[in-house]
């Protein structure tokens, strides 16, 4: 293309005060406010100057390629990316999900609290500045058997916060089968690293014996660490050192014996996992001196981490000064608030987590049915008929990195798209204006029930239809 010709083909391009005025520009400046939508006119117009003067092909006249474009990307950011979805994956705690859903009064307690000013740290009683930390901690002491407790921001945090107020300096001692990656970025090595203590690895990665503890005892060690395995389980011929007898180790050398139990366990299910969970109350019951665990795990409420134990370390982290940089806000304060007292009171199968972990398999295939029939009538509406619907067992999992082997025998609505496929039915679910994340099994997208809330059967069926329609079923 000769530069007269590129030069005429750029004065073509609409001008911005055009594109400006027209009616889809006003309403999106009044979600994003006309200076951004300006802004990101001039980008679309600039990149394709840039594709002009590259010689890149335009397909289509330039004002409609403009209009498009800037559209599609002002139709993108007037909208939170941050969405609701259903969950129809069959894995409860589902850490890219958000992990756990909060019962409806933790809803209503951060409400509540975010739309007030509040007592985050102010006492009544005082009239004056109070902590943060107290609307929590005695009925944390109550639920787990601790004699104080802290609460943080998450579990990495508490970890992290525990290592340093009693180790910086100092040896930790912990086994090798326990160095654990959690995610892609927490790794028990660089957290001990970062805590300014110094690690000292035992025993193998399927063995470590008490006599492994007790030969890696110096003057400079200060804590016998326990590590929830988490993520990976180790089979075959595994010897792991019991907690009580790291327990009387600890005590025997004034040791701290610190245990990351991860899961958040208040009380013992009625489901029984494939490797036995510990309660938080068990951990310090068999000796633990400090115990750290998540709050939107197996609890099931808000994201959080929590250490529990001896008063005397509490104190010292309470103290410290990283804890303001790990403190958590009032709506999170509010919300496990709200989790902690539905258990006090009894009431611990309101929080969705338990519930979906305890369900029956009687319920779950009713649910099922139910959820069948109902697509099935969506389909009749839509005159369908390439699709096969029917109720099939399903496995499912308490959660995806947490407790990978421990599946819960379920049932869910297999749907079978004929020639379209289920990467792209399920693609479409996606894409709803609710979405859907099934699961995919055998060319099948499966939509299994025991993760789902109430309510989310209609928006299924919504969505199923929106789907349909775009040539997905």
């Amino acid at each position: 293309m000769s530069d007269s010709h590129t030069n005429q083909v750029l004065r073509s391009i609409p001008a911005m005060d055009e594109l400006l005025a027209t009616p889809w520009a006003t309403e999106c400046s009044r979600s994003l406010g006309r200076e951004t939508v300006k802004h990101i006119i001039t980008e679309t117009l600039d990149h394709i100057r840039e594709e002009i003067r590259k010689g890149t092909p335009i397909p289509v006249p330039l004002e409609e390629l403009a209009v498009r474009r800037a559209k599609h990307v002002l139709h993108r950011r007037m909208s939170s990316t941050l969405r609701p979805v259903i969950n129809a994956t069959g894995v409860i705690v589902h850490t890219n999900l958000g992990r756990s859903p909060l019962a409806s009064e933790a809803l209503r307690a951060v409400h509540e609290i975010a739309g007030a000013y509040s007592t985050l740290e102010y006492s009544l009683e005082k009239g004056g500045r109070g902590g943060r930390n107290d609307h929590v901690e005695w009925s944390i002491c109550r639920l787990s058997g601790a004699e104080a407790a802290l609460v943080v921001n998450n579990n990495a945090a508490a970890v992290l916060l525990a290592l340093s107020a009693t180790a910086a300096g100092r040896e930790v001692i912990v086994s090798c089968g326990e160095l654990v990656e959690i995610g892609d970025s927490f790794r028990i090595p660089e957290i001990l690293a970062f805590s300014g203590a110094t690690m000292r690895a035992v025993g193998c990665t399927n063995a470590s014996r008490i006599s492994d503890y007790r030969k890696a005892i110096t003057e400079n060690t200060a804590v016998l660490l326990k590590i929830h395995p988490s993520n990976y389980r180790i089979q075959g011929f595994v010897t792991s050192t019991p907690r009580e007898e790291l327990s009387r180790l600890a005590a025997s050398r004034n040791l701290v014996f610190l245990e990351d139990l991860g899961s958040g366990l208040l009380s013992q299910l009625e489901t029984p996992f494939a490797h036995r969970e510990h309660s938080v109350r068990d951990c310090l019951k068999a000796g633990s001196s400090i115990v750290t665990f998540s709050g939107d795990k197996l609890l099931g409420g808000p994201q959080i981490g929590v250490i529990a134990g001896s008063k005397q370390l509490i104190d010292k982290m309470k103290g410290h000064q990283l804890l303001r940089a790990l403190r958590v806000d009032k709506m999170t304060l509010a919300a496990f608030d709200a989790s902690l007292r539905l258990y006090l009171s009894g009431r611990r199968s309101d929080i969705p987590v338990i519930r979906m972990i305890e369900m029956d398999n009687r319920t779950l295939r009713k649910k099922a049915r139910a959820l069948c029939r109902m697509l099935q009538g969506t389909l009749a509406k839509l005159n369908a008929h390439d699709c096969i619907l029917s109720v099939v067992e399903t496995c499912d999992a308490v959660g995806g990195g947490s407790y990978p082997t421990d599946i819960l025998p379920g049932f869910g609505v297999a749907i079978s798209p004929g020639s379209t496929g289920a990467e792209t039915l399920a693609a479409h679910l996606r894409a709803a204006r609710i979405p859907v994340i099934p699961g995919i099994r055998d060319n099948r997208v499966i939509l299994h029930v025991r993760t789902l809330l109430p309510g989310d059967e209609k928006a299924i069926a919504a969505s199923f239809a929106e789907a349909s329609n775009k040539g997905g079923a």
